[in-house]
């Protein structure tokens, strides 16, 4: 016959084990993304989306996030080409920074207009069928 505070223990352990298995499968991954947008007289000239694996842990709150369509997909670059538009839409609401030039020579007039979102820390959760990503502050 076991006396209860064994029966104790081994709740307590079990609790534990179950948590750690909770905690670890919640986890969301982290991501740095940046993003750049390049028209030369009013013609696309650049496009270039950027997405690593964060190698150290980001801090911060998290905010605003998307919820993208995910078809059991953990490479979060497919996920975002398969959902381009919105993640670009969405980028957009995030705020870009506007970078304009303009100049005439010889009554030739040539401009640059460059958008570009500075590398950004995101939290990412993936699930069977979506991926959810949180900026940080």
């Amino acid at each position: 016959m076991r006396s209860r505070d064994g029966d104790s223990y081994i709740l307590f352990r079990l609790c534990t084990i179950v948590f750690f298995f909770l905690s670890s499968s919640l986890q969301s991954d982290e991501y740095y993304i940046s993003y750049k947008y390049v028209v030369k007289d009013a013609i696309l000239y650049n496009e270039s989306l950027l997405v690593s694996p964060a190698m150290t842990k980001c801090y911060g709150e998290t905010y605003s996030p998307i919820v993208l369509k995910n078809e059991n997909y953990k490479n979060l670059k497919q996920v975002i080409s398969n959902n381009s538009e919105e993640f670009i839409d969405y980028l957009h609401k995030l705020g870009l920074q506007v970078s304009h030039r303009s100049k005439t020579i010889n009554s030739q007039n040539t401009s640059t207009t460059t958008l570009t979102l500075k590398t950004k820390c995101f939290k990412v959760d993936f699930n069977d069928n979506f991926a959810k990503l949180a900026p940080l502050k």
